[in-house]
């Protein structure tokens, strides 16, 4: 069994097993998705060997004093996993920030919606992070385990799938064979392709524009969202005062507003935030990126497990995508790891426990997230109108609002 983390894919003669090198699990794919799931499942009671099949390892966390543009909302459960597979702990205090409430508005001068964590009983709603800050300590956590093997770079060829096991095809001339593949590659997944299992994608007609900026007043651990009639502001906390931005607008002006000159991408942002934040002040340059929905018509098939982006993608107006990831990730580590004796980590009933337990989940979330944008996006004015006071509505009953905030807390 092979158990060395520096593996080299090239050498299938390491695990002393004719035609290839066997793994418990091979994960395809080098995020955050795809290590938290190695790692849960290398270190769960039953234990699995793991290999990590990654085109290339995630870049180093920024350097003290700089920001990464892409930034995530992680909720407290999610938190919680990834404290259990000790990669948590591994990123610096003050990379992190608490989110103790939030405030939305929407599209009409009055409408406004308050959640509020102590109201709710808990200390945060969530913690903001850095994404490459969260994929090194995730990269650390996974070196540290034994039986977690990294291949990266690394990139499959193709993939044979049957009853008895999986096998992977490299580039090169390796093969990896394995009880469980799980997919974990991204929106255009290979995997997901290889296991003839089809999506529903649909474009949103938008692109996010994602900056960061010192702010001249306190953010006070909130954030901050406004419905604008079909573009999505977010100004989420950082640490030291500054804030990140995810600001979802049709590709034109998305574009426009990604070539702005510094000064004036700040008062562009300061207007669209009615100046709630103070002056801002350029910290991370802008980027952007495409924004659509998509959906696996299936979470498994033989011998394989998607997760991730590469099983569902939602807009980002709710923060909720790698959360959503994340959770498939411990939802399948926990099943794998609490498996009968007589099952290995691919076998077909557990996988459709798998996908059982992720439907419903998924389905509500993605068509809260989904319903939102069209109904914000609509235009009339009784619409403008009713979504309006549903939101002021919404806000006044106590109730409601901790329910909302303890469904976005797992």
């Amino acid at each position: 069994m092979q158990s060395n983390r520096h593996y080299n894919p090239r050498d299938t003669r390491s695990s002393g097993a004719a035609g290839g090198a066997h793994f418990d699990i091979v994960a395809v794919g080098g995020g955050p998705v795809a290590l938290a799931f190695a790692c849960a499942a290398a270190g769960s009671a039953r234990g699995a060997s793991v290999a990590v099949v990654a085109r290339e390892r995630a870049a180093a966390a920024p350097a003290p004093g700089t920001l990464d543009a892409r930034v995530y909302t992680l909720s407290p459960g999610n938190v919680e996993f990834l404290q259990s597979i000790g990669a948590w702990q591994a990123l610096e205090p003050g990379r992190v920030t608490p989110v103790r409430g939030m405030r939305v508005f929407g599209d009409r001068d009055g409408a406004e919606i308050r959640f509020d964590a102590y109201a709710a009983g808990v200390p945060e709603v969530g913690w903001t992070v850095e994404d490459s800050v969260l994929q090194a300590a995730l990269w650390r956590a996974a070196g540290q385990r034994n039986t977690i093997s990294v291949l990266a770079p690394a990139e499959c060829e193709r993939i044979e799938l049957d009853a008895k096991q999986a096998s992977i095809h490299l580039r090169g001339g390796s093969r990896l064979n394995t009880a469980l593949v799980l997919g974990a590659d991204g929106a255009n997944s290979f995997v997901r392709e290889q296991a003839g299992i089809a999506v529903q994608a649909r474009e949103y007609g938008q692109s996010a524009v994602v900056a960061n900026f010192a702010c001249g007043k306190p953010h006070q651990d909130l954030a901050y969202q406004w419905f604008q009639g079909g573009p999505v502001l977010a100004l989420l906390p950082l640490p030291g005062n500054r804030v990140s931005m995810v600001w979802s607008l049709a590709h034109e002006e998305a574009q426009r507003i990604s070539g702005l000159d510094p000064e004036s991408l700040c008062r562009e942002v300061e207007q669209a935030s009615s100046g709630l934040l103070g002056a801002l002040e350029l910290v991370t340059a802008p980027k952007s990126y495409p924004l659509r929905r998509l959906a696996a018509r299936r979470m498994s098939g033989t011998r394989v497990a998607l997760a991730g982006d590469a099983a569902h993608v939602i807009h980002p107006l709710a923060g909720q995508g790698l959360n959503l990831g994340l959770q498939d990730a411990r939802v399948l580590a926990t099943l794998v790891g609490s498996r009968e004796p007589v099952r290995d980590a691919g076998d077909a009933r557990l996988l459709r426990r798998y996908e059982r337990s992720r439907a419903e989940p998924i389905l509500a979330m993605d068509l809260m997230v989904d319903g939102l944008f069209r109904l914000f996006g609509a235009q009339g004015e009784w619409l403008a109108r009713a979504r309006n006071t549903g939101l002021n509505l919404t806000g006044r009953i106590t109730v409601l609002k901790n329910l909302l905030i303890r469904h976005a807390m797992s």
